[in-house]
C-alpha cells in the first residue's frame, strides 16, 4: 500500500507541480507527517525531489525529471468508469484507487493535454443530488457493490414503506444506480426482479452462494423501463388549474416534468395567466403541492380538491385573524 502511495506522491509532483505538504496530505487523504516520510524514502530512493521553505515554498521534481512508472493496476482500471464522479466513488469505496489511476491516466499525456485536463478539472464539478435534500446514508453501499462484483448473494433486512415495514431478503443484485443522491441495486428476490434503495439496508450478511445474471440483462435498459413504469403509477388523476406568470416560474423549480409539461400546454388567459390540466398522484400530495404556490394558482376541479384547498385557506386565515 505504501508503495502505491509513493507513486501516487511522485505523480503529483510530475503531473501538478511545486506542492505544500498540507497539499500533498489532502489530495493523498495522509497526515503532513506521512508526507515528510514518503518524500524522505523517495529522495531515498533516488528520485529528485527536493523542498524549498517560505511562503511559496513546497516539494517539487528536478526540472525534465519524469517517472514512465504509469501502469494501471486491476483495481484503478475497473474505477476508470466513475472517472469523472470522486464523491460516489468515494462512497463506493474507490476514491483513492480513482485517484490514482487518474494520476496515471493524466501522467502518461502530453504537458499540453496535462493542461487542459487540469482546466476541465477545475470548470466542471459534478453535484448527483437533488436540491433541497441531503444525499442517502449508505453504509453498506461497498459490501453491495462487492456483491454486484463477485456475483455473490446476500441477505439484508430490509425497511420499506409498508407492513410489516423490516423484511429479510436473500437478494442476488445485478447493479448499482445512482439516481438524484440516492443510491439502489436492482436485485433478484425469489423469482422477482425488484429494485432496493440501498439507504433502507439495516443490516447485510455476504452468502458463498453464487449467481448468474440473465445472459441479455442490461442495467441501463432495465432501469429506464423501470422508472417509465414508474411514471405510469404514479399519476393517478388529473386536476384542472388556473396558474400566475409567478406561479409558474415558481413551478419551474418545484414540479415534475410532467406537470410542467400540462401546465405548458395549457390556455392562455389576461393577465398572463394560463388554464391548464395537470397529473397529480393523489388528493393529499395535490393539496401539498399547491398549496406551496399560495394564491398564484386556482384549482378549478376537481371539486374534491378545490374544497380541500379553499378549507386549508380558511384555516389559516382563522389562524391570522386579526393581522390581515
Amino acid at each position: 500500500m505504501r508503495a502505491g502511495r509513493l507513486l501516487s506522491l511522485l505523480l503529483l509532483l510530475q503531473n501538478r507541480g511545486r506542492m505544500t505538504a498540507d497539499e500533498l496530505a489532502a489530495a493523498l487523504e495522509v497526515s503532513v507527517r506521512t508526507v515528510y516520510r514518503d518524500v524522505q524514502a523517495l529522495i531515498a530512493a533516488g528520485v529528485p525531489v527536493y523542498g524549498e521553505a517560505g511562503h511559496a515554498g513546497g516539494y517539487a521534481l528536478l526540472d525534465g525529471y519524469r517517472t514512465r512508472l504509469t501502469g494501471l493496476t486491476a483495481a484503478e482500471a475497473q474505477a476508470l468508469p466513475l472517472a469523472g464522479l470522486p464523491g460516489p466513488a468515494a462512497e463506493l469505496g474507490m476514491g483513492s484507487v480513482l485517484a490514482a489511476a487518474e494520476l496515471k491516466l493524466e501522467a502518461a499525456l502530453p504537458v499540453a493535454l496535462q493542461d487542459q485536463v487540469r482546466r476541465i478539472r477545475e470548470c466542471f464539478h459534478l453535484d448527483a443530488p437533488g436540491w433541497y435534500r441531503q444525499a442517502d446514508e449508505v453504509p453498506h453501499l461497498p459490501a453491495v457493490a462487492a456483491a454486484v462484483w463477485e456475483r455473490r448473494a446476500i441477505r439484508v433486512r430490509y425497511r420499506r414503506w409498508h407492513a410489516p415495514q423490516v423484511v429479510e431478503r436473500r437478494l442476488e443484485p445485478y447493479g448499482i444506480v445512482l439516481k438524484a443522491g440516492r443510491w439502489y441495486t436492482v436485485a433478484r428476490a425469489g423469482d422477482d426482479l425488484r429494485t432496493y434503495r440501498i439507504g433502507q439496508i439495516l443490516d447485510l450478511e455476504p452468502l458463498e452462494e453464487v449467481f448468474d445474471p440473465p445472459v441479455r440483462f442490461d442495467l441501463a435498459r432495465h432501469w429506464q423501463a423501470h422508472t417509465a413504469r414508474l411514471q405510469e403509477r404514479l399519476w393517478q388523476g388529473e386536476a384542472e388549474i388556473r396558474i400566475s406568470p409567478v406561479g409558474i416560474t415558481r413551478l419551474q423549480d418545484v414540479a415534475a416534468q410532467a406537470v410542467l409539461d400540462g401546465v405548458n400546454q395549457g390556455k392562455p388567459e389576461p393577465g398572463g395567466w394560463r388554464r391548464a390540466v395537470i397529473p397529480i398522484e393523489s388528493l393529499d400530495h395535490a393539496e401539498a403541492e399547491l398549496l406551496r404556490l399560495g394564491p398564484e394558482v386556482e384549482v378549478l376541479t376537481p371539486p374534491e380538491l378545490r374544497e380541500r384547498i379553499a378549507a386549508s385557506a380558511r384555516a389559516m386565515a382563522t389562524l391570522y385573524d386579526g393581522e390581515i
